[in-house]
């Protein structure tokens, strides 16, 4: 009795020892996505700003391991190209916070050969930590803050600039803080009244946070992990 009770005990720590591999083995993917938990105005110093607090937003999630990039595009001036934000952030997949794919690669995200092949929506466009961002099916009393800044057309690049002023969709390529000035912004929830794109829905008021609060945003913006 003695022998087979050693016997039983061996094979469940083989089983259990088994299980562990297992598991170790399906590990989650590493995060690759997510929508800021903080909020901006449109002055975000620059496309290095936004990268920074990208980074810095990953590493308190222990994922600051990767290279991290805001999805945002840039308009050109007389001594810098315009930059898309499609070409500053890898090549996929990319997964949040919980584990799912919202896309494998750049031309699923943008749509380039089946439109809506992607899977942002409120439930998988969560925070670096996982956390819910309010959109139209917020709790009563709370706000909405859908609008997610990108500065870009549906494919992910910036307006043509030089045609009139209100051209610049990007907060003046991102260091304006001014009510004079504009971005364009998606659609984290893919819900509203107008364009439901994640990354091109409209423009805002302004670029103060007072503007993006009004239009139902609070300055978040889109990270991708570009490695």
């Amino acid at each position: 009795m003695r022998y087979k009770t050693i016997l039983l005990g061996a094979i469940a720590g083989v089983v259990l020892s088994s299980t562990a591999v297992f598991a170790q083995n399906q590990e989650q993917p590493p995060l690759g996505f997510f929508v800021t938990s903080t909020m901006h105005n449109g002055n975000l110093g620059g496309l290095a700003g936004a990268d920074a607090e990208c980074q810095q937003l990953a590493a308190a999630v222990d994922a600051g391991n990767r290279t991290w990039r805001a999805y945002l595009s840039t308009h050109s001036s007389p001594t810098q190209p315009a930059v898309n934000a499609r070409d500053r952030i890898g090549k996929g997949p990319w997964h949040n916070a919980n584990g799912i794919m919202i896309a494998s690669n750049i031309a699923d995200l943008h749509g380039d050969v089946q439109r809506a092949s992607n899977i942002i929506n409120v439930v998988t466009a969560v925070t670096e930590a996982g956390n819910p961002v309010n959109g139209f099916g917020r709790a009563e009393g709370s706000p909405n803050e859908h609008d997610i800044l990108t500065g870009s057309d549906s494919h992910g690049r910036p307006f043509p600039s030089g045609l009139n002023r209100n051209h610049d969709y990007t907060c003046n390529n991102w260091t304006s803080d001014s009510v004079d000035d504009h971005a364009m912004i998606g659609h984290h929830d893919r819900m509203s009244g107008r364009n439901t794109s994640w990354n091109s829905s409209h423009t805002t008021q302004g670029c103060t946070l007072e503007a993006f609060n009004g239009s139902g945003g609070a300055g978040r913006f889109y990270c991708f992990a570009a490695d």
